[in-house]
């Protein structure tokens, strides 16, 4: 005889949560221009450092912007941190403001720095991690081209 739903057992659904350390990552893209030079040099020295890379008309590229969030799943959500939350604040904090900008003049969170992609990560942390309320910043990594990268683990790695 079948059981009618009067006669089932009511059962409460549980969540079973789970402890480790997970990193998550954000992928994000943006277009800018740059030159590398320093301006305390002469120009034979900065042709001698950078080559093309200091033509003073500019070079560009399509950058890709890796950031990654290191911490335990929240019991509720399993998330460490909501990545449509992650993407928000990486456009707020670096893409907006550097896609089809000229990094050397029109970012005002890079002036006065040379833009190396090893600055550029430094920097990028420096924008991101005031802005994230979850999890902890793991590493930004940033690929200049696809065989080209840098990566920052932040301040306190040496």
């Amino acid at each position: 005889m079948p059981k009618t739903a009067s006669s089932r057992a009511t059962k409460t659904p549980s969540v079973r949560p789970l402890q480790g350390t997970v990193f998550i990552t954000r992928q994000v893209h943006f277009n800018a221009a740059h030159r590398l030079h320093n301006p305390t040099k002469s120009q034979a020295w900065n042709q001698r450092q950078y080559g093309l890379c200091t033509n003073p008309h500019w070079h560009g590229h399509n950058y890709v912007l890796e950031v990654t969030v290191k911490g335990q799943p929240d019991p509720e959500t399993g998330y460490i941190i909501d990545l449509g939350e992650l993407k928000r604040i990486l456009h707020t904090a670096v893409v907006d403001k550097c896609d089809h900008r000229n990094l050397n003049e029109e970012v005002p969170f890079l002036r006065g720095i040379i833009p190396s992609t090893e600055n550029l990560v430094i920097a990028f942390w420096q924008q991101i991690e005031p802005q994230l309320k979850t999890g902890k910043l793991h590493c930004v990594r940033l690929f200049e081209t696809p065989r080209n990268y840098a990566e920052y683990f932040g301040p306190e790695v040496s």
